[in-house]
């Protein structure tokens, strides 16, 4: 029932359980869910998914409760990557599964904590989210006797080692081809974080009206929701932030077709062999979004109050660091069992980047 389903739903050139190169690890096919389900559900139950609620969006967790965690935003990029493949006729499992897992080696302390770990892997081969997100969901998960990491499909593995955005550091390694589905991921986890940290900085007042009404974006979004008859602030914030999100989606939907039709895909491996995207936005709203990134880099995660922290994160994480890595014995007994294969530092890395922002501070203060 399930691969009819896909049969008549997906495009030719969606991922599904029929043209996908499978698990490293074989496994029984599920009798009511199809493989990408299956990854979607274990990615929700692992404990590094777990985390992210712990974890930075850009205001700390339990600092700022009022505020997007790294878990809330995940959650909003999942709804924007379904919505978009669906619309798409693509595989909206594996959509999920990877919007869900994109994030999941983000350390805690958002970007000021990779930026930090960076730094202090530097001799040991650096620190970059998405590499070690993959490392995650591949060998440090371990819910299974027969294997270590969750057996994830090919697919969603693919969409996980090509995620890369306009602040992402270049990886190491060149990123490989990625089907549409983890296109649809790194265009709604761009929307979404965008939208929503124009929203909460507004809130936090870091960011003013009258400042925000320089985006080409919120002039748009104000005259649609009508901004000028609502006097309730927080109202209009929010609406604004959705009012983006619908026209940036609607026009994603809309120039993704156009690109899939003009290049004539027809399979999935021709999507593997265009070597460019085809999940995009017309040029229009492409300049209009890159417009927004500029500001909100500029008036918000460069605003002074923002920075303090980094500055401080820094010397967290480097406290932790020396630590654990002068009495490698603190760490717990799994993650010891990597040393041998993986390098002290680079296990070092490895158990900090998994810890909560709370947890953290519980080890430095405690």
């Amino acid at each position: 029932m399930v691969l009819t389903w896909q049969q008549e739903n997906l495009k030719p050139y969606a991922v599904s359980s029929a043209n996908s190169k499978g698990r490293s690890y074989p496994e029984q096919p599920h009798p009511y869910r199809s493989e990408f389900e299956r990854d979607r559900d274990r990615i929700i139950h692992c404990a590094a998914f777990r985390r992210l609620e712990g974890k930075t969006q850009v205001f700390t967790p339990g600092l700022d409760d009022f505020y997007r965690t790294r878990l809330t935003h995940t959650i909003e990029v999942s709804q924007i990557g379904r919505t978009i493949a669906k619309a798409l006729g693509l595989n909206e499992a594996l959509t999920e599964a990877i919007c869900l897992a994109h994030d999941l080696g983000h350390p805690p302390f958002g970007h000021a904590g990779e930026e930090a770990l960076d730094q202090l892997m530097q001799a040991y081969g650096g620190f970059e989210h998405n590499q070690q997100t993959v490392r995650i969901v591949t060998l440090l998960e371990h819910p299974y006797p027969q294997f270590f990491g969750l057996n994830l499909m090919h697919e969603t593995i693919l969409g996980l080692e090509g995620h890369s955005g306009p602040y992402d550091r270049p990886a190491s390694v060149a990123r490989p081809p990625m089907p549409l589905e983890g296109q649809v991921a790194d265009m709604a986890d761009r929307i979404a974080y965008n939208c929503h940290d124009l929203e909460d900085g507004r809130r936090a007042r870091l960011i003013s009206a009258q400042q925000a009404r320089s985006v080409e974006l919120v002039q748009e979004a104000e005259d649609i929701i009508g901004a000028d008859q609502i006097e309730d602030l927080a109202i209009v914030r929010t609406r604004v932030s959705k009012a983006i999100i619908n026209c940036l989606v609607s026009d994603c939907i809309q120039a993704s077709t156009e690109a899939i039709e003009s290049a004539g895909i027809r399979s999935l491996d021709d999507v593997y062999a265009i070597g460019r995207p085809l999940i995009c936005l017309s040029a229009r709203r492409h300049s209009q979004l890159c417009q927004l990134e500029g500001f909100l880099l500029k008036n918000f995660y460069l605003h002074p109050r923002l920075q303090e922290t980094s500055s401080q994160v820094r010397q967290w994480l480097g406290r932790l660091f020396d630590r654990f890595c002068n009495q490698p014995d603190l760490m717990p007994r799994y993650f010891q069992g990597f040393v041998a294969t993986c390098g002290l530092q680079r296990v070092v890395a490895d158990y900090i980047a998994g810890m909560t922002d709370r947890y953290c501070m519980k080890l430095l203060t405690g």
